[in-house]
């Protein structure tokens, strides 16, 4: 691997215009994917090695459709232990580095009735309850991260392909433990219709910082209550890269466009 100096002049050099967060089991996205160098979490200042299955903790430049695309397969959470600055240093390195435009995705569970294994979410917005009391912030006015011009140009590429993409609200929550019943009906009651334990301090640091942003939930179970059996991040891991071909599909089609 370069070393970082050389990553990071690479990266200048070949300008790309926008980064990728890979959440749990999306470690082959995308699929037609040339890259030119790659480089560990743990070699950038600030950042350190994954934990978590299915979170491989490099960072690849390459080439998808004829463009420029920096990915990150992983990402650090807060349940790791990490405080907030090192969860968001990512976020922060790739727009010292030019990147203006973010597509975050994660693993996450349905809330909304029509949301189950196998199905995709857009963010439209999301609930942060990732702080102490942050339950008592829902419902009040506030600006969502996520660009209404991005989340039109996923639906229309989905539209394109003759697929329903729909756009909802994820509850992001502490983890690592999965949530109990009565706090998924909690969620549905404020709004939530996927929940999970990321994406949205990421968004919101992406958005302060001047990028546009989008995120895709990939449905890997029901929230719990809402189905039979016990949650296991085996499956989830197996049911995230059932998703891993779509949003593959999704890149090659959006890049083209992005400018």
């Amino acid at each position: 691997m370069p070393s970082l100096s050389a990553f990071q002049s690479a990266v200048r050099a070949n300008q790309p215009r926008l980064a990728v967060v890979l959440g749990s089991g999306l470690g082959s996205v995308p699929h037609q994917f040339v890259e030119l160098a790659s480089l560990l979490f743990a070699d950038v200042p600030g950042l350190m090695t994954t934990s978590v299955q299915g979170h491989s903790g490099s960072i690849s430049l390459g080439m998808c459709a004829e463009r420029p695309l920096l990915v990150f397969r992983g990402r650090l959470h807060f349940y790791e232990g990490h405080s907030w600055d090192r969860v968001t240093r990512p976020i922060q390195w790739m727009a010292d580095m030019g990147v203006k435009t973010l597509l975050l995705t994660n693993a996450a569970g349905g809330i909304h009735d029509s949301l189950g294994p196998g199905d995709l979410m857009v963010l439209r917005d999301h609930l942060f309850l990732q702080r102490p009391h942050s339950w008592k912030a829902v419902g009040q006015p506030r600006t969502s991260p996520y660009a209404p011009r991005f989340i039109d140009l996923l639906q229309e590429a989905e539209e394109h392909r003759g697929r329903y993409l729909m756009a909802g609200v994820y509850a992001a929550v502490t983890g690592p433990c999965y949530e109990t019943p009565a706090e998924i009906r909690a969620f549905k009651a404020m709004g939530a219709d996927a929940a999970g334990m990321s994406t949205a301090a990421e968004a919101q640091m992406a958005a302060a910082l001047g990028l546009e942003v989008a995120a895709l939930s990939c449905i890997t179970n029901k929230g719990a209550g809402l189905a039979g059996g016990i949650l296991d991040h085996r499956e989830v891991l197996a049911n995230a890269a059932r998703h891993a071909k779509r949003i593959s599909d999704l890149l090659e089609t959006i890049l083209p466009r992005l400018g």
